[in-house]
């Protein structure tokens, strides 16, 4: 009797001990009104937010909700007022607001032809961008028509190399710089938590109580929601090739009627793949940024490719993820 009241013990202890392992949700910090700013201010602070690691979104030079949020959870991350004031020293980090790109030789080799067909993309070897447009817009993780607004009188159907572009003077996404491969775990960060709020459609990375960052998300959508729980990173890919199977994507069942996608900017996972353990969930990069916390996907966590390059490098492989 006492034997079976001492693994009962033991047994309550553990649950106890699990339960308090359990990483919570952080509270919401982001029903704080702001006042909206002017394009040039708007864009100053949405290049100092991106260069520090809280995405506001795509550059657009407009107060949209992430921008909103973005700026509210830097403030909350660093025990700043959370007030709509300009805070001057916020845009003395960015005294250049604009900066020049232009087309080189070189860029023409990630741009191309991409079939609508899965089965004729699935015979390429790299799914490009389908205009400089797209790729510069991507490289200055801009919206394509702030980069038209921003170069008026453009033929962008022409572009060449040796064309310059006015651009947002952001931390560039230099596609040209990521090789195929996986990613090793880091140990410098393997305390880290992940958190992935499906209803404010933003991932946050803990170190402790500290918040390191904050990216907008798709998760999920109605019919096949990112899956709520507590799930960890079992391997990360730079580049990968996605196994597009209708039957999992629609329906959550694995099927052999699929096909094989190269990577690339063009692949419906983008620069990134994150597989948790869970079967065919996982955290990755998209062929459209534009569509980011608006258009559904199916059941995974979707990032602007600009977003998910960097959070592969302040998270590690066994980093815990919660979605709630």
């Amino acid at each position: 009797m006492k034997f079976a009241f001492l693994i009962l013990a033991l047994g309550v202890l553990k649950i106890a001990a699990f339960a308090q392992e359990q990483p919570t949700p952080p509270p919401r910090v982001y029903p704080v009104a702001l006042p909206n700013y002017d394009e040039e201010t708007a864009t100053r602070l949405q290049i100092f937010l991106d260069n520090s690691d809280f995405g506001p979104g795509k550059i657009d030079g407009k107060m949209g909700e992430f921008f909103r949020k973005a700026l509210i959870s830097y403030k909350h991350a660093r025990a700043m007022p959370k007030t709509g004031a300009v805070d001057q020293w916020m845009l003395d980090q960015v005294p250049v607001t604009y900066t020049t790109y232009t087309i080189k030789d070189e860029d023409l080799k990630f741009v191309g032809d991409v079939p609508s067909s899965h089965a004729e993309q699935a015979r390429l070897k790299w799914l490009p961008y389908t205009s400089l447009l797209e790729f510069v817009a991507e490289r200055f993780h801009s919206a394509e028509s702030y980069i038209q607004k921003l170069n008026p009188g453009r033929n962008w159907e022409h572009l060449q190399p040796g064309d310059v572009l006015k651009v947002p003077n952001v931390l560039p996404f230099e596609v040209e710089r990521f090789t195929e491969g996986k990613v090793p775990e880091n140990p410098a960060f393997g305390s880290r938590k992940i958190f992935i709020d499906t209803y404010e459609h933003l991932l946050e990375v803990f170190d402790q109580d500290q918040l390191v960052c904050v990216f907008p998300i798709t998760p999920g959508s109605k019919t096949l929601p990112a899956p709520v729980g507590t799930w960890k990173i079992l391997a990360a890919t730079i580049w990968p090739w996605f196994r597009y199977d209708e039957g999992m994507l629609n329906y959550g069942v694995r099927t052999e009627n699929y096909y094989n996608l190269p990577p690339g900017p063009n692949n419906l996972v983008g620069i990134l793949w994150m597989g948790l353990n869970k079967p065919g969930i996982g955290i990755h990069g998209t062929n459209n940024p534009e569509t980011i916390g608006r258009a559904a996907s199916h059941g995974c966590i979707r990032l602007a490719n600009w977003d998910a390059a960097r959070v592969k490098d302040l998270v590690s492989v066994g980093n815990t993820v919660l979605i709630f």
